[in-house]
């Protein structure tokens, strides 16, 4: 069961998303919502694991399935390269460190929360 679960959570992330990503227009928005993927997907993440909120199989759905398909780690590490291609160094380093640093921050904040709400 799941796998199951983790496999329709999953394809409703990948989805979402894909969604999201539809609403930018150009390589500039697309940048931005990556990283507000990552972003949000790691304070959710952070939420999730604080506490046993739910059963392992929906904790498991929701952080592998769903934040497993709706974050983009592959993508954010792909587009600082196309930044570097594209001669553009510095708005690869800005967008590195400004998501490894708001994912941390976002985590933390999320796993907080969810502490503070048990």
């Amino acid at each position: 069961m799941t796998t199951l679960l983790v496999g329709v959570a999953g394809l409703a992330g990948v989805l979402a998303r894909y969604g999201l990503s539809r609403l930018t227009l150009h390589h500039e928005s697309l940048i931005w919502m990556t990283l507000g993927i990552n972003v949000i997907g790691s304070f959710l993440l952070g939420l999730l694991v604080a506490e046993p909120w739910f059963s392992r199989d929906v904790r498991e759905a929701l952080g592998v399935g769903f934040l497993g398909g709706f974050t983009t780690f592959s993508t954010f590490t792909v587009q600082i390269v196309l930044d570097v291609e594209a001669g553009e160094p510095a708005r690869a380093g800005l967008y590195l460190a400004v998501s490894i640093v708001g994912g941390i921050a976002a985590a933390a904040a999320g796993f907080t929360l969810g502490r503070v709400l048990r």
